[in-house]
């Protein structure tokens, strides 16, 4: 999730993490020189980019760790769906393998 320019004129993004199991997590955010690190290093392992200011602004106020709210599930649901389906992938996917118990 990448704003360019926010209402501050900054640089800013946000990177979540979803693992199938539990509501998306803040892992990174960053305005300046540490924005572009993070779309840089999301670009280096093709992982899909999304702008929206809005969306990025309220992340950002986040805690690193931390689940999105509940009144967010939607509209990540439909980013994190859209980028499930441009890389032909599923949510499914990033479930962990079922293990058998020892």
């Amino acid at each position: 999730m990448t704003d360019r320019t926010n209402e501050h004129g900054a640089n800013a993004a946000v990177a979540l993490k979803y693992d199938g199991e539990q509501a998306p997590i803040i892992a990174a955010t960053g305005t300046h020189e540490l924005a572009e690190e993070i779309v840089r290093i999301a670009r280096e392992h093709n992982v899909p980019l999304y702008e929206n200011a809005e969306l990025a602004s309220i992340l950002a106020r986040l805690s690193l760790n931390e689940e999105i709210p509940e009144s967010l599930y939607r509209v990540i649901a439909e980013i994190l769906a859209f980028a499930f389906h441009i890389r032909g992938r599923t949510p499914d996917d990033a479930r962990p393998a079922n293990r058998e118990s020892d």
